[in-house]
């Protein structure tokens, strides 16, 4: 065992692939203050509020570090599905993201609800939701990433929303706080090192 090195504005975290191969059994929605709304080429700046919203806290960037156009390829496809996650109030509190691109499969590109909402059981009314619109005619298989960035308990959540491990990979990447993408306080989990100019 060894330990590898990383320049102290990189982060690493693992990466683990699961998968779906099978439709579950229909089971009853879990109640939640909760409502879909379908969002059809939203602009990227509504967008990335919300995917910020969401995902700063976990240190989600990669939609960030896009250029408009490249971020409109994928958010404006025919075949990726966003919708946002709305409260009573129709606040914007999660973020679902489908993306059915490769023939055969959904990805769940994005899956999240603020940090004021975990906990409470309203992640399984999503994934309920992500389920019942993931598993179109055609679609054999359903996936997704987690990492250690994320929430502590994201990855047992999946495996026991039927998902199973298949792959992990290191990632490694500039620190998106110290690249400007994210505020400093976000993702206060993970220790921001400063580098010394």
């Amino acid at each position: 065992m060894g330990l590898t090195p990383l320049p102290p504005d990189h982060l690493a975290t693992l990466v683990t692939s699961l998968e779906m191969r099978a439709r579950p059994k229909p089971a009853p929605l879990p109640e939640a203050p909760l409502v879909l709304v379908r969002w059809k080429r939203p602009s990227p700046a509504k967008y990335r509020a919300l995917f910020t919203r969401v995902g700063s806290p976990w240190l989600w960037f990669s939609r960030l570090a896009m250029s408009d156009a490249d971020l409109m390829d994928i958010i404006h496809h025919d075949d990726v599905m966003i919708w946002a996650v709305c409260d009573r109030a129709g606040i914007e509190v999660g973020i679902l993201e489908l993306d059915f691109r490769v023939a055969g499969e959904c990805e769940i590109s994005f899956f999240g609800l603020v940090p004021e909402l975990t906990g409470k059981g309203y992640g399984r009314w999503l994934m309920a939701q992500a389920m019942a619109a993931a598993w179109r005619p055609g679609v054999s298989r359903v996936w997704l990433h987690s990492c250690t960035l994320d929430a502590p308990s994201a990855l047992n959540f999946y495996i026991k929303s039927g998902f199973v491990p298949f792959a992990r990979a290191i990632e490694s990447f500039a620190d998106p706080r110290l690249t400007g993408l994210l505020p400093e306080s976000a993702g206060p989990h993970v220790p921001l090192l400063r580098v010394d100019s």
